[in-house]
């Protein structure tokens, strides 16, 4: 179970990062294309790769707390 929790907090890390990515991207396009605000979906890419962040801690220490708990 430890181990699984261990993949799946890397998977929701590199969504976050592709997140955050694809937020550059946007941002740079809303540039280029002059804008003069954040983009809606900048603040949605946002919103989301916040939650994933949040879902990966709460999993790191699940998976810790497992550890712990088969050590002792």
């Amino acid at each position: 179970m430890e181990q699984q929790l261990e993949d799946l907090h890397q998977r929701l890390a590199a969504i976050s990062e592709e997140l955050g990515d694809l937020s550059m991207t946007v941002l740079r396009d809303a540039l280029d294309d002059g804008a003069d605000r954040r983009p809606p979906l900048d603040k949605v890419l946002s919103r989301v790769r916040r939650s994933v962040d949040k879902a990966a801690a709460l999993i790191e220490r699940e998976a810790i707390r497992l550890a712990r708990s088969e050590d002792g």
